[in-house]
């Protein structure tokens, strides 16, 4: 783990995860609606100021719910749709949102911890410099994904732990992005 405080301006780029860094992640189950969505608290405030930071805000999310059948592609973009005008209402950003759908079984290029979805975002924004991108995440795919593109890892996590399994791809760990927010900014 590093110990010095992560220095960002406003040409750095942020990925983050959706469930269980922007979201509150549901135990065993998939949010399927926008009912089921909920903004894990000082999520709203974090986005607005991180969207004075960083230059682009991408979100990168695994969304296998729809791979196994359990909601419809149509499902999943309404919450998206909702959630984005819920952070644009608070004074937030987010310049886009990649997903996949696969299912782990079938071992998609897009899906975390493989990169394609970084790929395409720098498709989409060509200024994106990956040595100058943060990934923010709960999980240890998430970690691998930033750590294969050179990024900045951020780990959202309350159990010390899993940190000491994986020293080697965890830069930063926060118990929330509130708190990942409040250092970077103060």
């Amino acid at each position: 783990m590093i110990s010095e405080k992560l220095q960002i301006d406003s040409t750095w780029c942020l990925f983050l995860d959706r469930d269980g860094v922007i979201n509150k992640k549901l135990n065993e189950d998939y949010v399927k609606n926008y009912d089921e969505f909920e903004f894990i608290g000082g999520n709203l405030e974090s986005l607005a100021k991180l969207s004075l930071i960083f230059n682009k805000i991408v979100i990168v999310t695994n969304q296998q719910g729809v791979g196994k059948g359990l909601m419809k592609l149509d499902e999943l973009i309404d919450i998206h749709n909702k959630m984005l005008e819920d952070i644009t209402k608070n004074n937030g950003r987010i310049d886009y949102i990649y997903y996949c759908t696969a299912t782990k079984d079938e071992e998609s290029f897009f899906r975390k911890p493989n990169v394609g979805m970084a790929l395409r975002a720098k498709k989409d924004f060509p200024d994106i410099n990956f040595k100058k991108s943060v990934i923010v995440g709960d999980s240890i795919s998430d970690m691998q994904f930033g750590r294969r593109m050179r990024m900045t890892t951020v780990f959202i996590t309350n159990d010390l732990s899993r940190i000491a399994i994986n020293p080697y791809l965890i830069d930063y760990a926060y118990p929330d992005l509130f708190s990942f927010t409040n250092d970077i900014i103060y």
